[in-house]
C-alpha cells in the first residue's frame, strides 16, 4: 500500500512507521523536520504544514490511506486550539484527496462505567486535559461526517514502549481492561492495530480501541 503518515517522528508516529516498513508498505512521512528523520528504502520525507489543507491535500492524493499521528504539541497553552484546528484541517484534506483516513486520538474521551468521558473526571491529569478535549472534540466532529472513510483510534489509558506481541482485544467506546482492571498497551502493539486497520478496514466510520 501507499501510505501517508503524518507526525511520522514522534511516538506514536515512529512505531507506525516502523511497523509500515516491516511490512513492505510505501510511506510518505509527513513531519514537521524532515532531518529528523533518517533516510529508509520505501519511505520519502516531506514537510508539510498540517494546518493548511490545501497544501495537505496535494500531498495526500494518490495514496491508499493516510494514518494522522497528529499532535497540538503537549505543553503548548494553545493545544487546544492548535489540534483541533488541525485535526479539522486534516480531515478536509483527506476529503479533498478522496483518502481514507486512519487517526489516532487520545483515551480521554473513551466512557467510563457511568457513560461520562475520563476527560471530564476531575481525576484525569490536568497537564493532558486540554489535549484530551481537543482529541474528543475531534472525535464529535468527524462522526458527523458523510464524504469520508474514517476510523478513530483510541490507545489504551497507559501507553509505554515495550514488546510487539501482535496479541491484545479491541473495544470499541470503553476501555479494554485486563485481569487487574487495567488499560493498557505498548506502542508497538498500537502501530499493529493501525496498520491492520489500513491493511484491512474493519472499523470505518467508527472509534475503537484497545488493550491486553
Amino acid at each position: 500500500m501507499k501510505i501517508a503518515l503524518i507526525g511520522a517522528s514522534g511516538f506514536v508516529g515512529a512505531a507506525v512507521l516502523k511497523e509500515a516498513i516491516a511490512r513492505g508498505h510505501s510511506i510518505t512521512a509527513i513531519v514537521r523536520n524532515p532531518d529528523k528523520l533518517a533516510p529508509q528504502a520505501g519511505v520519502s520525507a516531506i514537510k508539510a504544514d498540517v494546518s493548511d489543507a490545501k497544501q495537505l491535500g496535494s500531498v495526500l492524493a494518490g495514496h491508499d490511506v493516510v494514518i494522522s499521528a497528529f499532535n497540538g504539541g503537549w505543553g503548548d497553552p494553545d493545544i487546544y486550539d492548535k489540534h483541533l484546528h488541525g485535526s479539522r484541517a486534516i480531515v478536509q484534506a483527506a476529503k479533498a484527496a478522496g483518502v481514507r483516513l486512519i487517526v489516532v486520538g487520545g483515551a480521554g474521551s473513551l466512557h467510563a462505567p457511568d457513560g461520562s468521558q475520563f476527560v471530564d473526571s476531575p481525576h484525569f491529569p490536568d497537564a493532558y486535559r486540554d489535549g484530551a478535549r481537543a482529541a474528543r472534540d475531534a472525535l464529535a466532529e468527524i462522526r458527523k461526517e458523510k464524504d469520508i472513510e474514517w476510523s478513530f483510534v483510541s490507545p489504551a489509558a497507559h501507553m509505554a514502549p515495550g514488546d510487539r506481541t501482535a496479541e491484545f482485544r479491541l473495544g470499541g467506546d470503553q476501555p479494554v481492561l485486563d485481569a487487574k482492571g487495567e488499560s493498557h498497551i505498548s506502542v508497538e502493539d498500537l502501530a499493529v492495530a493501525l496498520i491492520n486497520e489500513a491493511e484491512t478496514p474493519q472499523h470505518t466510520g467508527k472509534r475503537f480501541t484497545l488493550g491486553y
